[in-house]
């Protein structure tokens, strides 16, 4: 079964939307205090430095304003589901914006200042079914937003692991999302009952083809915390590591996910 053809999870709109300017103010905020020393710090991202991050993060949700600027496609052509599989294709257009834009603005604060008041303004009074020609493919607006969600929390949780001592807070309705999603997408690439995957208190997925269990505790379960399920999902963390650092519990011949991990490039 291919992710299109998986059932999609419903998310709230109005919630969604909220989740994401509370995160979005939250990495401002922490991101207005930090001096030009930490800035030049680098990240778990391969060449770039706090600076660039942060930068990259009004990126990702200026990116909804532009959409809703272009023309509107004839028809969708991704699925909610289908997106954590279409990104990697797009990572080198993306750093090196990232990098023009973080040069090109030397105010951070006054980035996120534009980039919050225009999107504020753009969501007010814009319909979740509205088609947007993202650069993974066109889809909708509420579909869109979800993947946001994904951007900032994966990105907040960049930045506190590139800065000592910072610890900007998860939005839990955007934590929330973010960890449904990447959820949802690995029982897609990997469609089957034998497995369950728990991460309380936000998702729980079947998957990995085998003898399905109806009743009791299934045979195969792997159990962790969201963020460790973030990271592992987006390369963050390896498998293995988060085995032996007992922040994953697997248990059964069919509960080790290494070969489907990571999902997203």
């Amino acid at each position: 079964m291919s992710p299109a053809k998986k059932r999609t999870r419903a998310y709230d709109p109005a919630k969604i939307r909220t989740a994401i300017l509370a995160q979005f103010g939250n990495v401002r905020q922490a991101v207005r205090t930090l001096p030009p020393e930490q800035l030049a710090l680098p990240t778990r991202l391969p060449g770039w430095t706090v600076r660039d991050l942060a930068a990259h993060v009004t990126m990702a949700v200026e990116t909804v304003s532009r959409n809703l600027d272009r023309d509107e496609p004839a028809k969708p052509e991704l699925t909610l589901l289908d997106w954590p599989f279409a990104t990697a294709a797009r990572a080198g257009d993306i750093a090196e914006d990232t990098r023009d834009l973080a040069a090109a603005d030397p105010d951070l604060d006054a980035l996120y200042a534009r980039t919050e008041d225009r999107l504020t303004r753009k969501l007010a009074d814009a319909p979740g079914d509205r088609l947007l020609a993202a650069r993974t493919g066109a889809m909708t607006l509420a579909d869109y937003l979800v993947t946001r969600t994904v951007e900032l929390v994966v990105h907040t949780d960049d930045l506190n692991a590139a800065v000592p001592g910072l610890d900007i807070p998860y939005d839990r309705q955007a934590l929330a999302a973010c960890t449904r999603l990447l959820a949802d997408a690995l029982a897609a690439k990997a469609p089957g009952g034998s497995t369950e995957v728990r991460v309380p208190p936000y998702a729980v997925v079947q998957c990995v083809e085998g003898p399905r269990h109806t009743r009791g505790t299934p045979p195969n379960v792997v159990e962790t915390d969201p963020l460790t399920w973030i990271r592992l999902a987006t390369g963050r963390t390896a498998w293995r590591d988060a085995v032996a650092e007992a922040k994953v519990s697997a248990s059964g011949e069919r509960a080790d996910l290494s070969g489907l991990l990571p999902l997203m490039g």
